[in-house]
């Protein structure tokens, strides 16, 4: 059964993910673009990451396109997802379609949406395309005949890179003496920050940056679990920063010198800080329901006005789309910015941190310190749990809201939230939540604490209390 998550349609390939569904989800996607009239424009961008197929799967939606009538340009190589949604808006088109799973295992593909506005297609939308599935014969052409007409392949990461460098000083990153380590994880993310930085002081060393569809047996996410042979390379290299960036390039990992995997929740916090207090920026925050309270210490001390949203980027672009957002993002590392696009981008948020401590003249470390010794200590894990039985997965919700503990670990709980899942927190603000991946058959679990020992005995309390 073709179904959409919180980013699109995600499935196992040959599985749910092949040739025949992907032109039925096209087909769908094609009848949505016909008659949508919020986009001016109806020419459509496809795009495609590293994935097994990802470019067949990408050629085949084109061709659908294009015979259901579309101006289509298909890119000729592989492409971050945010450089597609970059030229949703540079070109005014009426959306883009991008072939990725994202972070997801090797096994998986899958299909984004990305509406005229250059962001994640918001729950209306994605509510027709579904309605349309299996309803209309499938058109296609063949690929040559396609290109005949209405498709057209073209180049757009020049546009997009020009962007970037505008959005960010990189004379300051190449004038300060700094030792990089950049894991693309066999994604999108090609060399670009490397060709960035190229002819300065900064020197800039890559690894997992060759195409390898799978992924070398692991989640292209930039995840602790995942970046512990990066996090060693860094530490043992003497790098003075580790920038990872999950598949499709829309999220961020961060390593600090001592082999420290940084959590998204404290790279939003560092970027928050930098376009505030260094770059003079204003505008609101967003965060999802799994934030941290840093994030609320920081908008506190300068009034800024700040938004909580379920999980999914899709909900932090309305957002953005509807007022002056100075920053937007999830746990996962996943951040946009004002005045750039309303979608996450690993790439932009890499030079940031970069250009964060080069405007500071200051190591992450001691960046780091300097914001702890300012706001406090808060220290965030998660817990992925599988978990096939998807009418006991929605359960478990359902029976936590119904009864919910009255403490954790002694702590008494002050508030329930029940905006996605359902989050307890606690009168010293530690917090832990449990909610249903939309995407995968997983339970997750988070928590955050002011030390390391806490927010694990809180997850392994809530994993308990979830699976009891």
């Amino acid at each position: 059964m073709i179904k959409f998550g919180t980013d699109g349609w995600r499935a196992v390939i040959s599985e749910e993910f092949t040739f025949d569904n992907v032109k039925i989800v096209a087909q769908a996607m094609a009848d949505f673009i016909n008659k949508d009239r919020q986009a001016k424009n109806k020419q459509i961008i496809v795009g495609y990451d590293t994935r097994f197929l990802s470019e067949r799967y990408a050629q085949t939606v084109a061709c659908v396109l294009a015979a259901n009538g579309i101006g289509t340009i298909l890119t000729d190589r592989v492409i971050p997802t945010p450089a597609l949604s970059f030229t949703i808006l540079n070109k005014k088109l009426g959306g883009g379609i991008m072939i990725t799973a994202s972070h997801n295992p090797a096994e998986f593909n899958g299909i984004k949406y990305k509406a005229y506005y250059g962001g994640s297609a918001d729950p209306q939308i994605t509510r027709v395309i579904e309605q349309k599935l299996y309803k209309n014969r499938i058109r296609i052409l063949p690929l040559e005949e396609a290109k005949k007409v209405l498709l057209k392949i073209e180049n757009i990461m020049p546009d997009y890179l020009k962007a970037i460098s505008n959005y960010v000083d990189i004379e300051a990153l190449k004038g300060r003496e700094c030792r990089v380590l950049v894991d693309v994880m066999y994604g999108a993310a090609d060399s670009y920050i490397a060709k960035f930085l190229s002819g300065g002081k900064c020197r800039v060393d890559n690894i997992r940056s060759e195409i390898n569809p799978g992924f070398d047996g692991k989640r292209p996410e930039p995840s602790p679990e995942n970046l512990k042979e990066t996090a060693e390379i860094v530490k043992k290299g003497n790098y003075d920063v580790g920038l990872a960036t999950d598949g499709d390039v829309d999220r961020l990992g961060v390593i600090t010198p001592e082999g420290e995997v940084i959590s998204g929740h404290k790279v939003m916090a560092l970027l928050l800080l930098h376009l505030v207090e260094d770059k003079k920026l204003s505008g609101s925050v967003v965060q999802t329901i799994c934030g941290t309270f840093l994030i609320n210490k920081i908008c506190q001390k300068y009034d800024l006005k700040m938004h909580e949203t379920p999980v999914g980027f899709k909900y932090i672009c309305e957002i953005m789309r509807n007022e002056t957002v100075l920053i937007g993002g999830e746990e996962t590392g996943g951040v946009g910015f004002r005045g750039f696009i309303p979608e996450r981008d690993g790439i932009l948020s890499g030079l940031l941190i970069l250009e964060l401590m080069a405007y500071r003249k200051k190591g992450i470390l001691e960046i780091l310190k300097d914001v702890e010794r300012e706001y406090g200590s808060f220290v965030y894990q998660r817990l992925d749990s599988i978990f096939h039985d998807e009418k006991k997965k929605k359960m478990i919700i359902s029976r936590l809201k119904n009864n919910p503990p009255k403490d954790i670990l002694g702590k008494m709980i002050k508030e329930i939230k029940t905006v996605d899942g359902i989050k307890f927190i606690c009168e010293d603000m530690s917090w832990l939540m449990i909610r249903t991946s939309g995407t995968e058959p997983l339970v997750r679990i988070y928590a955050e604490a002011p030390d390391i020992e806490t927010a694990q005995k809180m997850l392994q309390f809530g994993k308990e209390m979830a699976f009891k």
